[in-house]
């Protein structure tokens, strides 16, 4: 029995309750089961008498008593008693406890998985980046994050699409290009130009796919470097997230916006809701009305788009592509547009509580040794993704940044990263998929399948064994709640504790016959317990878009 469906057998007896006049009719209150720090206190514990209180004319105490009078009639639960001032605490036997193991393994790959955003469409965009050089160390936070907050949202039932905002219309375009130009003619990169040695690489790559390039008149050159140094660059960076584990379902173009039509469409959306107006020769939007801090300028004097311009057409075009939620992730320097993106969705007539969601992510520092180290090649001074991956690996630097709450600055130190010891968090819960991984693997090389044995999930009554099987149990709850707060780092913490949990359990607890010891019921249902330890923590890593190796 799963915490989930101990709540639901819960709710049902509080409905139970207010048919009878018990409790007073009306909304079901949340229950939850949570698991008490102390073994003493049962296997679960709920305050839903304390809650139900006042909507009742009996102590919190003597409700929490019928409570756990009814739920120690229901098969599976071996106790259930009131605590404190009106705690309901709830102890399993050993069998329905067990079958948990039972219950994960037939799931397999969608243990974990559930129904909390199910119904909900989300686009979730956590890459805006000019297609003008390597991806850094801001956008590998966001690629690492991102994703699993993607996949923990996919994993609670919703569906979900994942973008990258290419940022290729404007001035930084047209230096860009100038740059690669200057650098293939042997010339100065303009000063606000864009330095570095990967620059250099553009041009001569450039120049030898294309040797007549340098002959065009400057202006058609210029376009013809800009254009061809673009699609360069952003293959680039596919080919980089690609070997992140960072995959994109749709790259949006910010020219497309314009080529397409989509800014008319979006501005004409604002106009419909009555939130634009002109005022000294310019079109403004009423941003103030919702929260901004002062309205904002949609069409110059000049007749010219601003950029707000080209940012409400792309939240009015995902709505319009049928997305009811658009969740940004944007980097530090970015706090000002929460309100503003926020203020848009309302001003296209949207809930901004419900149809927008801005994440802000903090900034990133490398160190080694404790001292900050500045890791890039050929990218003048800044650290890029490619340079953390050769440096300490996918696994480590996906699972460390995933680790940690985004919007709270991070160091990241390289030696740490990479040491093979359980010190290493990543080392640490993959050296608990790989040791389960090596005792399966054991057994089968002792012909034995645990599969097709009986499987008496009673004999699974070990303190240790209990713990295990409560931290498993724990998974679903963890990933529903990593989804709907936005925070992947809390499966990260809380694989560490389950691989904890099950090096206990491998400690006291022996998997496999020794010497010409038989195989016995107890061994059977270890190995379905390892199991079903294993399936977790690798659907747990795979959130996070961590390996889960079979050897280390």
């Amino acid at each position: 029995m799963t915490p989930d469906q101990l709540a639901t057998a819960v709710s049902g007896l509080v409905a139970d309750l207010m048919a009878e006049g018990v409790v007073a009719l009306g909304d079901l209150p949340e229950v939850r089961m949570e698991r008490p720090k102390s073994r003493d206190h049962g296997d679960y514990a709920t305050n839903v008498a304390l809650g139900l209180s006042k909507r009742s004319t009996l102590p919190p105490r003597e409700l929490a008593g019928i409570i756990a009078g009814r739920l120690a009639q229901i098969p599976g639960i071996a106790t259930a008693e009131v605590a404190g001032p009106g705690f309901v605490n709830v102890r399993l036997d050993s069998a329905t406890q067990g079958e948990l193991a039972r219950t994960v393994v037939a799931a397999g790959d969608l243990w974990g998985h559930g129904t909390a955003l199910s119904g909900r469409v989300v686009n979730v965009e956590f890459i805006s980046a000019n297609p003008t050089g390597p991806l850094h160390l801001g956008h590998t936070r966001w690629a690492a994050v991102g994703d699993a907050i993607a996949r923990v949202i996919a994993a609670a039932g919703a569906t979900v699409t994942t973008e990258f905002y290419v940022n290729d219309r404007g001035v930084q375009m047209d230096k860009f290009g100038a740059s690669v130009m200057a650098a293939a003619n042997g010339r100065p990169v303009p000063d606000d130009g864009y330095h570095g040695g990967y620059i250099l690489d553009l041009a001569a790559q450039i120049v030898a796919d294309d040797p007549t390039i340098t002959s065009l008149p400057d202006d058609e050159q210029l376009i013809a470097f800009r254009e061809a140094a673009y699609a360069v660059q952003l293959a680039q960076q596919k080919q980089v997230l690609d070997l992140f584990r960072t995959h994109f379902d749709v790259w949006y173009s910010e020219r497309s916006l314009y080529e397409s039509g989509a800014v008319e469409r979006g501005l004409a959306r604002l106009r419909e809701q009555g939130h634009m107006f002109e005022q000294e020769g310019a079109t403004w939007l009423r941003t103030t009305d919702f929260g901004d801090d002062k309205d904002r300028v949609l069409v110059k004097t000049d007749g010219e788009y601003t950029y707000f311009a080209a940012d409400t057409a792309y939240y009015v075009d995902k709505r319009a592509r049928g997305f009811d939620l658009a969740i940004y992730l944007l980097g530090a320097d970015h706090h000002g547009y929460v309100n503003r993106l926020r203020a848009v969705a309302a001003c296209a007539g949207d809930d901004m509580d419900e149809n927008i969601e801005v994440l802000i992510g903090q900034m990133v520092k490398i160190t080694r040794g404790g001292e900050e180290v500045k890791l890039s090649k050929r990218a003048g001074t800044i650290v890029t993704l490619d340079d953390l991956v050769e440096e300490v690996g996918v696994d480590a630097a996906r699972y460390t940044l995933s680790r940690y709450p985004a919007d709270s600055p991070l160091t990241l130190d390289l030696e740490e990263m990479t040491k093979a010891t359980n010190d290493n968090p990543v080392f640490y819960v993959q050296y608990a998929h790989a040791r389960i991984a090596s005792v399966l693997r054991n057994a089968a090389e002792l012909g034995i399948d645990w599969r097709s044995e009986e499987f008496d999930p009673a004999l699974l009554d070990h303190e240790r064994e209990n713990n295990l099987l409560g931290m498993i149990g724990e998974f679903p709850r963890i990933v529903a709640g990593a989804a709907e707060l936005r925070e992947p780092h809390r499966v990260a913490r809380y694989l560490e504790d389950l691989a904890t949990a099950y090096h206990r359990f491998y400690d006291v607890c022996w998997v496999l016959p020794r010497g010409d010891e038989d195989l016995a019921g107890i061994h059977v249902a270890r190995l379905w317990l390892c199991a079903a330890a294993r399936q977790t923590i690798a659907n747990g890593l795979d959130l996070l878009g961590v390996s889960a190796p079979d050897r280390m």
